[in-house]
């Protein structure tokens, strides 16, 4: 079967929603034609000249990273900086670049579920869920015409609450209405008050599905105006959201757990706060800069915090009641080119798929 690189945003999208972004970010197609056919697949933390140049060696027409090569606006593209010249670079072999950034990080089977399973955690959930991205619809339809309706929203979406799909709460009631002289009614008669027996459908959705979501009401809806409301709800989404927290199979000694982590994420150094000479069971972790989530790992118990870029000031905010490390930018975000690997072999198992051998780190160590 041919795929466009459009089937391809299209499917990585579902997995993790462009929405679920950043308000800073760049997610995105950055360069590259939607509709041109992939011919191969190099998966890469980020996008440089060495990758680009990888891609083209393996035939690769499209580079799928996790950091966007792009993040402010370019003025111009005259090879000044790395940045423009990976652009022109690509452009020029006619490569296209795709980034999944913040977008793959929140969802709960994304960047930081890596991490997690790497170190062998259990009982995972989202660290600190997203608020104000789930909505709630209320409609109300004619009773023979409910399941068709609620078929059609479960189909854009609505319904999901966790590992739960087809949810709706149904209550039966009377609606009353008088169609004008120009409505052409499904029920009742023109200029008559109509009394019709209905049910009241509310569903859940994801708020970036609205639209849709209301699209296919309508067109599944018999009747010709459609009553129903769209409310934004305060509650959190817990499948979506920043970091993860989870509890290892049996609790470690602090060393052991800090070798642990060494050898299953590969690092060479780690930088950590005091250790408190208690077990570690239940472990935090954030793939990237992640500092900010220190107040909700200690909120949740974590005895340790896994992430990266922490500032000398901020080590101190472990205030002796977790140990903090710092394990590297690179390092805690690398097996993202393994999760696009997983993730696109699922679903298309007749496109050459690569794992790019550039180590971008720009960080050495003695």
């Amino acid at each position: 079967m041919v795929y466009t690189i459009r089937d391809i945003v299209s499917y990585l999208e579902k997995i993790a929603p462009p929405a679920y972004q950043e308000s800073y970010d760049n997610a995105q197609l950055i360069t590259g034609d939607p509709k041109n056919q992939v011919k191969g697949i190099l998966c890469s933390l980020d996008a440089t000249e060495a990758v680009i140049e990888e891609a083209i060696s393996l035939g690769c027409n499209l580079v799928i990273t996790h950091h966007p090569i792009v993040f402010k606006g370019l003025k111009s593209l005259t090879g000044k900086n790395y940045v423009e010249r990976t652009i022109i670079k690509a452009i020029k072999n006619d490569v296209a670049i795709y980034a999944i950034h913040t977008n793959l990080d929140h969802v709960a089977h994304g960047v930081n579920k890596k991490i997690a399973d790497k170190i062998g955690l259990v009982k995972t959930s989202i660290l600190q869920p997203k608020k104000e991205i789930l909505s709630k619809l209320t409609t109300f339809v004619p009773i023979e015409a409910k399941n068709q309706v609620l078929s059609a929203l479960f189909e854009a979406g609505a319904g999901e609450i966790g590992e739960y799909s087809g949810c709706s709460f149904t209550a039966e009631g009377k609606g009353t209405f008088i169609p004008s002289e120009k409505a052409n009614p499904n029920k009742g008669e023109r200029g008559k008050p109509h009394e019709e027996p209905e049910v009241r459908i509310e569903v859940l959705l994801p708020s970036y599905l609205e639209k849709k979501v209301i699209s296919f009401m309508k067109k599944s809806h018999p009747y010709e105006e459609v009553a129903y409301y769209l409310q934004r709800l305060e509650n959190e989404n817990q499948l979506v959201g920043a970091g993860m927290i989870g509890e290892l199979t049996y609790a470690m000694d602090e060393n052991e757990f800090l070798h642990h982590i060494k050898k299953n994420l590969g690092l060479q150094v780690i930088k950590h706060t005091a250790l408190l000479n208690k077990p570690i069971q239940k472990v935090a972790v954030c793939g990237g800069a992640g500092i900010f989530l220190l107040p909700q790992a200690k909120n949740a118990g974590a005895d340790i915090f896994i992430t990266s870029d922490i500032k000398y000031h901020e080590f101190f905010d472990a205030e002796n009641q977790i140990v903090v490390c710092d394990i590297g930018h690179y390092e805690s975000e690398i097996y993202t080119k393994e999760l696009l690997g997983e993730i696109l072999s699922q679903n298309f198992t007749n496109i050459a798929l690569y794992l790019t051998k550039v180590v971008t780190n720009p960080i050495t160590y003695l």
